[in-house]
């Protein structure tokens, strides 16, 4: 920020006005401002033509971004994208901004309108706003269901290389990526050891769209696609059972019929590999504690510690092997009890 070293009151009023400066960058990723930029500096006035948006509204939007070193302005209204910026474009490998596209999105910030009655009752904020939980929402909404598939793949995208630096998928034959999504992680997987089989486990609408992902990371031969509910029944047999960024998304009972689900399914040697945020002791752990927060908001699930993780893990007739810190995720390693 330009002015350095606030008082308390100045930096406790930026924190309370965060959601301007959320919403800012949301309307400029949505616009394409930072892919605009990504080889030149341009004009608020050539950044308007390029977008269809009005001029002098637009420089408003430009200038408060290039307060916070989003942007950098220089005489005449011309801007460029700066380093803390570049996460903003679509395609580098760090990129967040199909993650700011649907946070930004109206029905996904009105649901944290409903924070207060969680607090109050221990209820989804989502449900209480909306109607309906988030999965029935999307579903019926083809566009949400979309750019909920595009922020998850990204998000996967961005911490895949740790997740395979630090954790070694090459012991496993046959790997089922439950809750897989568009299969993202299950791809990076795949193509880092080629002798791997996969089977990319997700809701039907969900695993229709994951073929051209597949075919470009060149693991479509090795890999099947199997619609269903994990609630119900996975594929079984499997040496590996991946569930990146699932449990969290449950209340405890769901996670433990999900989880025992999975334990049926397996072989005798087969692991059962959680990839989540662990919750940090007191103080710490920033990331992980507002992404609790989130998920008590929209899906209506939570964050866990080591020890929460280990008794939905018992409560499932599993037992916790191991917790491996992989950066901002770690591996909670699980087999049969």
């Amino acid at each position: 920020m330009t002015q350095k070293d606030p008082d308390p009151a100045t930096t406790i009023r930026r924190m309370v006005e965060g959601f301007q400066l959320s919403q800012a960058i949301h309307v400029a990723v949505t616009l394409g401002i930072a892919d605009l930029l990504a080889d030149a500096s341009r004009t608020s006035d050539e950044l308007a033509a390029a977008t269809g948006t009005h001029p002098p509204t637009l420089y408003r939007l430009l200038r408060a971004l290039a307060s916070v070193e989003v942007l950098h302005e220089f005489d005449g209204r011309r801007f460029e994208l700066t380093p803390l910026g570049q996460p903003l474009r679509s395609y580098v490998p760090d990129s967040i901004a199909d993650w700011a596209a649907l946070v930004g999105r109206p029905y996904y910030w009105q649901a944290w309108h409903g924070l207060m009655h969680s607090v109050r009752t221990g209820e989804n904020a989502f449900r209480h706003v909306h109607g309906t939980d988030v999965w029935t929402y999307r579903s019926i909404r083809p566009a949400e269901s979309a750019a909920f598939d595009r922020a998850m793949t990204s998000s996967s995208r961005r911490s895949n290389a740790a997740l395979l630096a630090a954790y070694d998928f090459g012991r496993f034959r046959t790997i089922v990526d439950v809750g897989g999504g568009n299969g993202a992680l299950l791809a990076a997987v795949l193509a880092a050891h080629p002798d791997a089989q996969g089977v990319l486990f997700d809701q039907p609408h969900v695993v229709s769209r994951a073929a051209s992902l597949l075919e470009r990371a060149g693991v479509a031969s090795r890999c099947r696609t199997v619609g269903g509910n994990f609630f119900e029944s996975v594929p079984e047999g499997a040496d590996a059972y991946l569930l990146r960024i699932v449990i969290h998304d449950w209340d405890d009972d769901a996670c433990i019929r999900i989880l025992t689900v999975v334990r049926h399914a397996l072989a005798k040697d087969s692991r059962v590999l959680i990839v989540e945020r662990v919750l940090a002791p007191a103080n710490e752990g920033r990331d992980a504690k507002f992404s609790d927060l989130n998920m008590l908001v929209v899906p209506g699930g939570r964050e866990r510690t080591r020890e929460e993780f280990a008794a939905l893990l018992e409560a499932s007739g599993l037992r916790l092997e191991r917790v491996l810190d992989t950066g901002a995720f770690s591996v909670v390693e699980a087999a049969a009890a």
